[in-house]
């Protein structure tokens, strides 16, 4: 905008938010305030350097936790979601989306001017999209005690499963959403491979799946458990090949840990492997299908790796 003014751009269609965001800048020196009135205006007209973004929690037209995800490392703004007060979990995902923070309604200038003075520095870059061989030392809670600042955050509770550390249902079904969502907008593949064994196993043995599954994926893998005796990994911009890479290293890591169930007998691994795009895979929820058409046949043939067709 103009006269060498920062902006801080609002992402609202609440005239109220907008109304006030005006009024607290009316009492700053140096900055303006520019109402857009969706993520996608936004990206078309990306903001300068210096300048602030606000994504209203409201929106109706995108997620806002995911627009964060969508803003880092596509701009050198500070980016803060704004909620209501009463909102505990607020600062702790919009921190793991990639977000600077949360401003808290009522927008007041107070807690606008605290906002301004926190340090933007630059984004870290997105990580690359390569099949590497170095394991994760301690993931997810490594990550979002990094991000968090602390070890035992109830958000790490929501997200995971207590026995496995690996994500757990609830946000797994989240991410299918959002992986999918991600390669058809860049048109890049995406794999979903469901893993699972017959019968029950002991903590111990789940801890070792959670280890194996850790070594032979890369740090842009979505790891998580799906019930209780299989798993469900996101492969973002992995074809049919690497995903077979990945589920042979896995089985070939539990037979050589002779990993056994709870009445001795060796675990027996069936993978299904689906991978989008594909003619039948139009929607999120039909990769998930062929998946488990895939897992199931694998499991019916008595263990191994079958990749839908």
């Amino acid at each position: 905008m103009g006269d060498g003014l920062r902006t801080i751009r609002v992402v609202t269609t609440d005239e109220s938010l907008l109304a006030s965001a005006r009024a607290c800048v009316a009492t700053l020196e140096g900055w303006e305030v520019a109402g857009i009135p969706s993520v996608e205006g936004l990206m078309e007209q990306p903001p300068a350097v210096g300048d602030v973004i606000l994504l209203d929690s409201w929106l109706r037209s995108s997620n806002v936790y995911e627009a964060c995800r969508r803003l880092t490392g596509n701009t050198r703004c500070r980016t803060f979601v704004v909620v209501d007060a009463a909102n505990r979990w607020a600062e702790p995902i919009a921190r793991f989306c990639g977000a600077t923070g949360v401003l808290r309604r009522p927008l007041v200038p107070s807690r606008l001017r605290e906002a301004l003075s926190q340090s933007g520095g630059k984004r870290a870059p997105l990580p690359k999209e390569s099949r590497g061989d170095s394991p994760l030392p301690s993931f997810p809670a490594k990550l979002l005690t990094d991000l968090n600042g602390r070890p035992e955050s109830t958000l790490i509770a929501a997200l995971t499963d207590p026995e496995t550390g690996l994500f757990n249902y609830g946000y797994l079904a989240y991410k299918l959403d959002e992986e999918y969502k991600r390669a058809r907008r860049f048109g890049q593949p995406l794999s979903c491979v469901m893993l699972g064994f017959e019968g029950q196993v002991g903590d111990q043995v789940l801890q070792e799946f959670a280890a194996i599954f850790l070594e032979a994926s890369r740090d842009t893998d979505i790891l998580g458990r799906f019930d209780e005796s299989s798993f469900l990994f996101l492969l973002p911009n992995t074809g049919p090949d690497g995903s077979r890479v990945m589920a042979r290293r896995v089985g070939d890591l539990a037979q050589e840990r002779n990993l056994r169930d709870l009445v001795g007998d060796p675990v027996v691994i069936s993978v299904g492997i689906a991978t989008a795009p594909h003619p039948d895979i139009q929607r999120r929820e039909e990769l998930f299908a062929q998946t488990r058409k895939a897992f199931v046949a694998a499991r019916e043939d008595g263990g191994g790796v079958v990749v839908a067709s």
